[in-house]
């Protein structure tokens, strides 16, 4: 969590505190309502008492020796707590019930008869006097279950916290190693065509412009408009025409709306960039066609590209499919579904995507 979070989470807990207290205390007070009101000193000891010995078990005896496994000592601090309290209320009780007026007893009244009750000057009973025990000992079952319910959900949030950190770090990660594997494909279409002093160079390189600028203000954001992306896959695709002989056989139909859509940045690029790779052979002879279709807030992606002289090499198998399967189901878990068909001569992909499931 950020300090701001946590300053945040500080304030409201001492709002709900101040509220839960007011609401207990003057629940309390309705017992004077059909009665004169007032306050004995009663009733600040009893409340006052009960406060502190809430917030010292919730922020030292808990944390410090229940949640800490010391179940001993502090059920020897909690016994001794209730001992040293009843131990007052008794002393207190008895006292006072010492100095109560007594009635004449034995004096017979004017008309012969005996007082039928003494007069207790609206005293409490004298078993009312330890019923505070019950309020305290409620009042530390309260803090017991509000501080354990308080940790369990610090520790989750800061596990969850923790996993997004490590997430976002591992995400991190694998977009670093997306931009240099651009950088260097991208690089040697431009080098392709400067060494057969094409003409075409300066439209590689504005092209390339174009990208990089997409790269360095846009993909750094969690999310990027779906018309930012495809304009980028349609500007990839046009700098790889430019560096081979033929491409009459590269297609690419893009249907449906994508305006008010978002999408992982350089998601599916990797893709296209291994059909590319794997899809031309070494007359420059190239066989890829891209397929994508927005409906409503689910996008399909479908790429072919022919395979010349096939051979599966296991020490270059593409560091860039795997880290898009990786980015899949950190981004989209439960909500991508990506089929791969592979054969001697052909491979094809299809991506079905949830984007209203984007992770934030």
């Amino acid at each position: 969590m950020t300090l701001n979070e946590i300053k945040s989470t500080e304030k409201n807990n001492i709002l709900i505190h101040s509220v839960v207290w007011c609401f207990f205390i003057c629940s309390s007070l309705i017992q004077f309502y059909e009665s004169p009101f007032y306050i004995t000193p009663d009733f600040f000891i009893q409340w006052g008492t009960g406060i502190v010995l809430f917030y010292l078990n919730y922020f030292y005896f808990v944390p410090r020796l229940l949640l800490q496994k010391k179940y001993g000592s502090y059920l020897a601090i909690v016994l001794l707590i209730i001992f040293v309290f009843m131990a007052f209320r008794m002393t207190y009780t008895i006292s006072e019930f010492r100095d109560m007026p007594r009635p004449n007893a034995l004096i017979p009244s004017r008309n012969g008869q005996l007082p039928l009750e003494p007069h207790f000057k609206n005293k409490r009973p004298f078993i009312f006097r330890l019923l505070p025990a019950v309020f305290y000992i409620f009042i530390l079952a309260s803090s017991i279950v509000i501080k354990t319910l308080s940790e369990i959900y610090t520790s989750q949030q800061n596990k969850l916290v923790a996993e997004t950190h490590r997430t976002s770090a591992e995400l991190n990660y694998l977009r670093k190693q997306t931009n240099p594997h651009f950088l260097f494909n991208a690089l040697n279409s431009i080098y392709s065509l400067a060494y057969k002093k094409s003409d075409l160079v300066p439209d590689a390189i504005v092209t390339l412009s174009e990208m990089m600028r997409y790269m360095l203000y846009e993909t750094d954001n969690k999310s990027v408009f779906l018309e930012k992306e495809l304009n980028y896959i349609k500007n990839y695709i046009e700098l790889q025409k430019l560096r081979l002989s033929n491409i009459e056989n590269i297609f690419i139909n893009i249907h449906g709306d994508t305006k008010n859509k978002y999408i992982e940045p350089l998601l599916l690029i990797t893709f296209i960039e291994n059909a590319f790779k794997y899809g031309t052979d070494y007359k420059g002879v190239t066989y890829v066609k891209i397929k994508i279709i927005i409906e409503e807030n689910t996008l399909d992606f479908w790429i072919e590209n022919k395979i010349e002289n096939y051979t599966k090499d296991p020490n270059n198998s593409g560091i860039g499919m795997t880290n898009m399967e990786n980015r899949l189901n950190l981004l989209y878990p439960n909500a991508h579904k990506l089929t791969i068909i592979e054969t001697t001569d052909k491979y094809s992909l299809h991506l079905n995507l949830k984007l209203d499931q984007l992770k934030e």
